[in-house]
């Protein structure tokens, strides 16, 4: 019962990151399970299962407020579907021994990129509204799919960054997008693991365990995406995935290292970093929030500067020349 209570809180924290950011719920939820021991490809079906409702519900709250565009969700939806499939058929060809290191090999990369991505960019908004082209967003679902099913997660850190970094669709329905496309991944996923494993090879308590704590955090989530400061959100995240996926691999039999100094030490500095990262992030925010204040600011000032700098020019709120108060038409 304490795991299946860590499990719901875990999916409730990854679907509350995931709404928020549209990524990592699946490369949180796929981390922690592939930390306890879960076979690679169980791990990956048992997440994807439990996608199939949280990004239901997901879709759901971001469409109540108006964070889809659903022409993006289908192009880029349908592609991926199908790289899901192939993704999860190709994964559980895989051995176990095989397959531990080579998903948190490739966990390890999402997270690195997200760490760099939401401490050191900013997003582009010179572009917004211009149209997302089928040649785009087709070949991004095919990929982003094959990663997700066999990484266990990558819809998202693949799907959205690509999205945010093309500058043409607003931020939040960018998120919201991904968010709901990714239903059509889910089921395809967790078609290809039913096909090649079974149900016997997923545990389907863990599964409802984090589908519950995701279908609570779904609408807040979705609320969220308006609010919360994303950039110091993805930095923490992917730190968290960096350590634990960089445990994994030093664990493995590719390494070795369990238990030793050099262990410890890497760990120590990658941990050192994602502090450093996080309080990057953190200031670059607060200057990020002071500039656009500043800028708001700047025309008022300038307006009321205009109002009482020239008194040739008369009053500011009457449009009146000066010595003609009153409004006066009786001149010569």
């Amino acid at each position: 019962m304490p795991s299946l209570i860590l499990l719901a809180l875990v999916g409730l924290a990854a679907q509350l990151v995931d709404g928020a950011l549209g990524m990592a719920y699946g490369v949180t939820s796929t981390t922690l399970l592939l930390a306890i021991g879960t076979n690679p490809a169980a791990a990956s079906a048992t997440v994807h299962l439990a996608e199939i409702g949280t990004t239901l519900a997901s879709g759901a709250a971001h469409w109540r407020f108006g964070n889809v565009d659903w022409k993006v969700v289908l192009r880029v939806g349908v592609p991926g579907a199908i790289g899901a499939f192939v993704g999860a058929t190709f994964l559980t060809g895989l051995s176990t021994e095989q397959a531990g290191p080579v998903m948190s090999l490739v966990l390890l990369g999402l997270g690195v990129y997200l760490l760099g991505r939401f401490t050191f960019k900013g997003l582009r908004t010179d572009r917004l509204h211009l149209p997302l082209r089928k040649r785009f967003l087709a070949p991004l679902g095919l990929v982003a799919g094959f990663v997700d099913a066999t990484g266990g997660g990558g819809w998202g850190p693949v799907g959205t960054p690509a999205l945010l970094a093309s500058g043409r669709l607003e931020p939040r329905k960018v998120v919201g997008s991904i968010d709901t496309s990714e239903f059509l991944v889910a089921v395809a996923a967790s078609v290809g693991f039913l096909l090649a494993l079974g149900t016997a090879g997923i545990n389907m308590a863990w599964a409802l365990a984090l589908l519950v704590g995701g279908l609570i955090a779904a609408p807040i989530a979705a609320w969220l995406v308006r609010h919360v400061p994303g950039r110091v959100l993805g930095s923490a995240v992917g730190g968290v995935i960096v350590l634990v996926n960089t445990r994994t691999l030093l664990r493995s039999d590719w390494i070795g290292l369990k238990d030793t100094p050099q262990e410890a030490t890497t760990l120590a500095v990658i941990a050192l970093v994602w502090v450093a990262a996080v309080t990057w992030s953190v200031r670059a925010y607060r200057a990020d929030l002071q500039a656009a204040r500043t800028a708001d600011d700047a025309p008022a000032a300038g307006a009321a500067a205009g109002e009482t700098d020239d008194p040739e020019a008369g009053s500011a709120t009457t449009g009146v020349p000066a010595g003609t108060a009153g409004g006066s038409t009786t001149g010569a």
